[in-house]
């Protein structure tokens, strides 16, 4: 019986400290009820501050990692940009080339024709007439 009757007074025990705890809270004068309000809101910012500081280093993270893509995307088209422009100069040779093989062999052409009509003028002018 001994052990129900140590619960009991245990238990009266902590009931009445706590309300002697309760009631001896209540008669705290308004600057320490103003400095608890105070350190709770305090604890209340930091805990939002470290919540928006690790919000700031993951958009951070995220950003950096945006721009390196971007990075390596401008890199991508600045090397596909240079391989048009090496295409474009090369079809531009191409085609250079292509008319002034055309205009050289024009131009062997007429400069052939142009040495047989000679050649036929001064047989004609030798005929006696």
């Amino acid at each position: 019986m001994e052990r129900p009757i140590l619960k009991a007074f245990v238990l009266v025990f902590s009931v009445t400290v706590m309300l002697i705890g309760g009631c001896a809270g209540q008669n705290e004068p308004p600057s320490v009820k103003k400095s608890r309000a105070i350190a709770t809101e305090n604890i209340e910012l930091r805990k939002e501050l470290e919540r928006r500081n690790m919000q700031i280093e993951k958009l951070k993270g995220q950003h950096m990692e945006e721009i390196d893509e971007q990075k390596q995307l401008l890199a991508e088209c600045l090397h596909e940009k240079e391989l048009w422009q090496n295409k474009s100069r090369q079809n531009i040779r191409s085609q250079v080339k292509g008319v002034l093989d055309t205009v050289l062999e024009e131009n062997k052409k007429l400069s052939d024709e142009n040495a047989r009509l000679k050649e036929q003028i001064e047989e004609l002018q030798k005929q006696p007439q």
